[in-house]
């Protein structure tokens, strides 16, 4: 156990990354699970990264603004494909973002096939390098969640189908760029499927500290015993979301036999 490692100036911005991330996350991943279409993040997130991939085989910095556009691009492309589907084969839309996400995973491991350094973009691509995150990259970051969380829950009745899935799409792609795409998936599913249950209010808070918690949990641990830190977060919210989740059902119980016996 290293305790040295514990240092604010490295752990700092990852977990304001994660604030980020869920700020966004959370509100939309309730949507998500109510509408059933519980893929999507890994898909679009995935359309996402087959923009950077693309855009590192066409010889752009992978940090740069190109590549940055080559996202929003790629991954406003799938959105707008899937709202189309959703429109016209809406019975069996969650199949069909299963295999729009095995096409632009596969796409993927295409592109990189003739690359050296493949596997490891891949990887950095999947995981993320979260610990590794700029102060500096943070503000495009929070000026689209800002704008995301404006037009949620300002917006959210007016929003339509279309409009759902280019804002889902408009955060994520910010978001896997992060801190990659299974603790993208992990920050919008977990917290949602451990309050599933609650009101919008409610749900809501508990959702928010459900990943906060578990954002300060996990780096605390990676950085201790020197674990992959996406990884580890990604156990941590599953973890702290159950925990959550039986104390909420414990309480519920508790609840219910007061009123039963005051009856």
């Amino acid at each position: 156990m290293n305790t040295d490692a514990l240092d604010v100036s490295i752990l700092g911005p990852a977990l304001l990354a994660g604030v980020l991330v869920l700020a966004s996350h959370v509100p939309l991943g309730r949507q998500v699970l109510k509408r059933g279409i519980i893929f999507i993040d890994l898909a679009i997130a995935q359309a996402a990264g087959l923009g950077v991939i693309a855009a590192g085989v066409f010889g752009w910095d992978p940090h740069g603004l190109s590549a940055q556009a080559a996202a929003v691009l790629a991954a406003l492309l799938g959105a707008s494909l899937l709202a189309w589907t959703d429109s016209k084969f809406g019975e069996v839309q969650e199949a069909i973002i299963g295999v729009f996400f095995a096409l632009c995973a596969t796409g993927g491991l295409i592109l990189l096939a003739n690359n050296p350094h493949g596997g490891e973009e891949l990887k950095d691509l999947l995981v993320g390098q979260i610990l590794w995150v700029d102060i500096h990259n943070l503000l495009p970051a929070a000026i689209v969640s800002v704008i995301v969380l404006i037009a949620w829950f300002g917006f959210r009745a007016s929003l339509g189908r279309p409009g759902f899935y280019l804002v889902f799409a408009l955060s994520v792609t910010v978001s896997v760029q992060l801190v990659g795409v299974y603790l993208v998936f992990a920050s919008l599913i977990v917290p949602a499927l451990a309050t599933r249950q609650l009101n919008d209010r409610g749900g809501l808070l508990w959702a928010y500290s459900i990943g906060f918690v578990a954002y300060c949990v996990g780096l605390a641990a990676s950085a201790l015993f020197d674990l992959p830190t996406g990884a580890v977060i990604v156990w941590s919210l599953a973890a702290v979301g159950m925990i959550a989740r039986g104390a909420m059902s414990k309480r519920q119980l508790a609840l219910d036999h007061q009123t039963s016996s005051r009856n």
